[in-house]
């Protein structure tokens, strides 16, 4: 049995971007540049004015107030004129609008008396104040974006900025995803003695929608060998598979044993983790196969931590675990020693510290704990008791991880 680390790792080595795509600007946002993008010129282009206000020589301000005529207007989107700021004179001017010659200062309008022939300074004047100069923000050949990066608003400002109306991103994997027994039905019909509606298809199509990857349901293997060569194969077809079910040790446990049948090579069975412990890892060729177990929540529960930052890094994500942060216990916690377990968890935050209570009842079966966690506890292998007070490792489930831990 591999440790919960070892088969996180080996997964990870062994999972990698698809290929590179072009896209139009605004369908990149949550995708992962592909390559470094260099300015093609100075941002801004040319020093320019960062407020309405009055274009000065910062020498004729030592004192205040201070007046000075009024020569000239620069409104924005302006062209060069030839206007020049002369020794006791101001020129008005317009936020963004180019700063001309002889100025060094601009003085907000809100600091003057807002006069039109000639203009009383309230305030004193610093050297270079309220002027962008050309290219303090970007020079012509750095790289603005970095590969890697995710596309975000201000990415997109940016890039749009410099004119970028295509760009190249990781393009997202097509990831199958295939249920395994005969006890399963589809969504849409009321399961009669025995049966169960194929919940997990759905799940997990949502949690590989959710990374930015392609889901591709592909329905159910019966439990014999030859459903599973059909629906195995097809599910090769894509950039990764991910199984639920299927994947133990009983006589109707046909996934490991096909997919060999059918090439694909395993890299490991069974982890040092609970729940979850019967999941597999195989490669067909270089496409990660991931066997999951059937019940619901050790398949949600494997995927977060196994599949979905093997996903993340497919799409070109360079950060790809949840982080960890420290959290109080609200009652006792005993496991046994040898496996790391997952436990779903609710958490308050009192005094600048995160407290974690159980979200119910921790049995595989129980979906609603698996509704109510917020985060995810990850007790060490090599531990058994933890007691209330005693603070562990947790990592936001879900949306949940967009909230900052302090």
């Amino acid at each position: 049995m591999i440790s919960f680390e070892q088969a996180r790792q080996v997964i990870l080595e062994n999972s990698s971007p698809v290929g590179v795509e072009q896209v139009s600007l605004l369908h990149s946002v949550g995708r992962v540049l592909a390559q470094d993008m260099l300015a093609p010129w100075d941002m801004p282009l040319w020093d320019n004015s960062a407020m309405d206000g009055y274009a000065v020589r910062s020498a004729d301000c030592r004192q205040t107030p201070c007046t000075l005529e009024v020569t000239g207007y620069i409104p924005a989107g302006a062209k060069e004129d030839g206007i020049v700021v002369q020794p006791g004179c101001a020129v008005r001017i317009m936020t963004g609008a180019p700063t001309p010659t002889g100025c060094d200062a601009v003085v907000p309008v809100e600091d003057t008396d807002d006069g039109q022939s000639t203009v009383t300074l309230m305030q004193s004047v610093e050297k270079g104040q309220h002027v962008r100069v050309r290219a303090e923000d970007v020079a012509a050949g750095d790289t603005f974006v970095r590969a890697g990066a995710i596309v975000r608003p201000p990415e997109i400002n940016m890039l749009a900025t410099f004119g970028k109306s295509l760009v190249s991103v990781y393009r997202r994997p097509v990831v199958a995803i295939l249920s395994t027994g005969d006890e399963l039905i589809e969504l849409g019909t009321t399961p009669g003695p025995g049966e169960i509606i194929n919940s997990n298809a759905l799940s997990l199509a949502a949690a590989v929608a959710e990374t930015g990857c392609v889901p591709l349901i592909i329905g159910i293997a019966r439990d014999n060998r030859e459903s599973h060569l059909e629906k195995l194969g097809e599910g090769l077809k894509a950039d990764a598979l991910i199984t639920s079910a299927g994947v133990s040790a009983g006589d109707r446990d046909l996934v490991r044993e096909v997919l060999a049948e059918l090439d694909a090579k395993q890299i490991f069975w069974k982890v040092g983790i609970k729940p979850g412990g019967p999941t597999a890892f195989a490669l067909f060729g270089t496409k990660p196969v991931f066997s999951l177990p059937g019940n619901p929540v050790s398949t949600m529960i494997t995927f977060e931590e196994f599949v979905r930052p093997a996903l993340l890094k497919m799409l070109g994500h360079q950060q790809v675990l949840r982080p960890l942060f420290k959290a109080v216990l609200r009652q006792a916690i005993r496991k046994k020693a040898g496996k790391v377990q997952i436990v779903r968890v609710k958490l308050e935050r009192e005094a600048g510290r995160w407290f974690a209570s159980s979200a119910g009842n921790q049995q595989t079966a129980i979906l609603r704990t698996m509704v109510a966690a917020q985060a995810l506890a990850v007790l060490p292998a090599a531990s058994e008791y933890f007691a209330e007070g005693a603070e562990v490792e947790v990592h936001f489930f879900g949306n949940y991880c967009d909230r900052v831990a302090g």
